[in-house]
């Protein structure tokens, strides 16, 4: 299904367009409600030829890590989404489309994701002292995973310890510590809230829930789009 309201999609209008993938578990209509916001031309959809052709792209999701890849199975869209980022366009996984691009999830039993950063998707664990409520459903801080990893990102702007939304029952953990951008701590648990690795941007919260902050990094993602297309910013 495509969503694009009084616009054809030729060659030039779709790299200028960012796609969102609509694989049946997805809060679609905020996330294109925060592209239209800064600026972004978005559509919805679940074509792979509109996808391939797409300027950006955004793996949204909300549910079950496993469930989740059989769909995107069954829409054949898993190397679809796999050549799209290695093509080195601007790519944003949200909340379950980041955990996705991990190599393995531990939710309900092991599950292979998309592999694309490579690291397990864990659940928050009890401790005997404290009982820990989860999913963890509401405002957190996210915290720079060194002084200036947020200057050429789009977190650039952001306050150490801003709040963001969240909702989520499991974190990622990758393998490869570079690649976090920020961390956040619930209860006992320190982890990576986002991630940043070449054209590749991925946040467990929601940007498009967490007011203006989060649209800001909507904005600074747009920017980062208009520069890889040589346009006046």
């Amino acid at each position: 299904m495509v969503y694009l309201a009084g616009m054809t999609l030729n060659k030039d209008i779709q790299m200028k367009t960012v796609a969102i993938v609509d694989y049946g578990m997805c809060n679609l209509f905020s996330v294109h409600h925060a592209c239209c916001s800064v600026g972004l031309n978005a559509i919805i959809t679940s074509d792979k030829k509109q996808l391939l052709c797409a300027g950006a792209m955004i793996l949204p999701g909300v549910g079950a890590f496993g469930e989740a890849m059989v769909n995107l199975r069954i829409l054949d869209l898993i190397e679809p989404i796999k050549d799209f980022i290695a093509s080195g366009r601007k790519f944003m996984g949200i909340c379950l489309g980041m955990q996705l691009l991990l190599s393995e999830s531990e939710e309900f039993g092991r599950h292979k994701g998309l592999n694309v950063i490579e690291g397990t998707v864990k659940k928050f664990q009890g401790h005997t002292d404290i009982r820990i409520k989860v999913p963890q459903i509401g405002w957190n801080q996210i915290f720079p995973a060194s002084e200036d990893s947020w200057t050429a990102s789009p977190l650039r702007g952001l306050k150490s310890g801003e709040f963001m939304y969240f909702i989520h029952s499991y974190y990622v953990e990758p393998s490869d510590i570079k690649v976090v951008l920020s961390h956040t701590k619930y209860h006992s648990t320190e982890y990576c809230s986002s991630l940043l690795r070449n054209n590749v941007f991925a946040a467990q919260y929601h940007p498009e829930k967490s007011g203006m902050k989060g649209l800001n990094i909507y904005r600074n993602w747009a920017l980062s789009i208009k520069k890889q297309n040589g346009e006046n910013l």
